[in-house]
């Protein structure tokens, strides 16, 4: 069968290359692909602009596609060639084109396509819609209110911060968080690239972040209306699962192993957020008896939820836990893949995804069994100096083929695309903040860190960063 993957992340390229080893797959084309996905066998790019394999080019630019899913015309231009070339199933993989309503054009053609429709996707690209959601279903979640209007936010804050001063409440379980309140959490209702959530113990920082999202209109719409949550304080876990929801029908969510991101920038869970500076799976401390708190809690009401609010959800979704005093709580949906996750449980699957996506698709997840491999993986991530703030494109990157090949490790590449001039004969030059990414799968957690960070030598270009602790636990605050 030929696929048809959009996006061109890391998470895409994984995407590719998992399902391009299933005997099913004939063709794999990526929409537009990455300078990993080009080099991936079955694989082939589409409506890569000549501008995408420019050194300077940004590889999560839609702009530099022929074809953007986010827009109306490139929707038909990508829904034309699916059906020119025959494509027997599509898997989506960024969240912006599934809350453009890129799946019901395409099923509305009769085409499968892996993804929830655009008003499924609100529980990603609506946080206000999102929290209602969960407590309208009794979700266990972080308390929170909505707001629109900024003198109400503002004088919410100044309450809050004024409280906590009273009475002395304290995040005491931090050395360096002892003398301060706790924290705030503040996020944008849309989508914003990962930049609409902000944690901060300050009110003047507070105040500084409501006025920046809705008055200055730093995010654009997407910081017009926002949340206000309580802080929860513990571990985070990344709960990836597959969907078959159809309205009419009983639905079903099959989780995948439980997964943890590492957000922070630096080692240790300090500076600022990212998309992503590596993953691990699975989680040693997620034990059986939080699989189940989560399962009763957070999984079991969402699907009751999703069925009463006849939604057509056929595809992914990420719930986003963190766990304190033993239970699980809710922090966020996402409705696709987690980036990075995605790159360290797609190495530990054992079933054929090809066939995983096309029973989604098709409606008979209930009859398929997900298959997990023994051992872990871990995937830290590599980014170009400066990230998450301004960053150098067009440095050419040496691999060491060999050396990895040793490690067994696999490299997923996110911003980096094809040029002319890369050393070691990779051809590939940096065009992104998070440029890769390697998974290495070992026999425990820690072979799979000392493979990871092996391989990660066998990498390099001009002022490159990655963190030296993923997959050792480090708690993020």
């Amino acid at each position: 069968m030929k696929v048809l993957v959009i996006g061109s992340g890391g998470r895409e390229h994984a995407l590719v290359w998992k399902l391009a080893q299933s005997e099913k797959a004939e063709k794999v084309f990526a929409a537009p692909g990455n300078g990993g996905t080009a080099m991936e066998e079955k694989a082939e790019n589409i409506f890569a602009d000549g501008a995408a394999h420019r050194p300077d080019a940004r590889a999560d630019a839609w702009a530099n596609a022929r074809a953007d899913p986010l827009t109306e015309e490139g929707q038909e231009k990508l829904l034309a060639f699916a059906k020119k070339e025959a494509v027997d199933l599509v898997v989506v993989g960024p969240e912006a084109p599934l809350g453009a309503g890129i799946v019901d054009r395409f099923r509305a053609a009769g085409l499968a396509i892996v993804g929830p429709d655009k008003k499924a996707a609100r529980l990603e690209t609506s946080k206000v819609y999102s929290k209602s959601f969960m407590e309208k279903y009794g979700i266990r979640s972080a308390k929170s209110r909505n707001f629109k209007n900024l003198p109400e936010a503002l004088e919410y804050t100044d309450k809050y911060f004024g409280k906590a001063k009273k009475t002395g409440q304290r995040t005491l379980q931090h050395p360096l968080q002892q003398s301060l309140p706790r924290p705030l959490v503040i996020k944008a209702d849309g989508l914003a690239a990962g930049k609409g959530v902000v944690i901060t113990c300050d009110a003047e920082e507070a105040k500084k972040t409501l006025r920046s999202f809705m008055k200055d209109g730093v995010l654009g719409e997407a910081g017009k209306s926002l949340v206000i949550e309580e802080y929860l304080e513990g571990f985070e876990v990344s709960m990836l699962a597959a969907v078959d929801v159809v309205p009419g029908k009983k639905g079903v969510i099959k989780p995948f192993l439980p997964s943890r991101d590492h957000k922070s920038i630096f080692e240790g869970g300090r500076g600022p957020n990212t998309g992503g500076m590596g993953a691990i799976a699975p989680l040693k401390n997620f034990t059986p008896a939080l699989q189940k708190d989560f399962e009763k809690f957070i999984l079991a009401p969402t699907l009751k939820g999703m069925e009463a609010e006849k939604m057509e959800y056929r595809g992914f979704i990420f719930f986003g836990l963190m766990v304190q005093d033993g239970l699980s709580y809710l922090l966020e949906y996402n409705v696709r893949l987690g980036d990075p996750e995605a790159q360290a449980l797609l190495p530990l699957m054992d079933s054929d995804f090809a066939e995983l996506c096309l029973a989604i698709a098709e409606g008979r997840l209930s009859g398929f069994s997900i298959r997990w491999k023994e051992g872990a993986v871990c995937a830290p991530v590599v980014a170009a100096g400066g990230y998450p703030g301004s960053y150098r494109g067009g440095d050419p990157i040496a691999i060491n083929p060999e050396g990895l090949k040793r490690t067994g490790a696999k490299l997923f590449v996110a911003g980096a695309q094809r040029g002319a001039g890369g050393p070691s004969g990779s051809g590939l030059r940096t065009a992104g903040g998070r440029v890769l990414s390697v998974s290495a799968l070992g026999s425990d957690a820690d072979d799979a860190f000392a493979k990871a960070y092996e391989a990660l030598r066998c990498v390099s270009f001009d002022d490159m960063y990655y963190r030296k602790d993923i997959g050792r636990e480090s708690r993020e605050i």
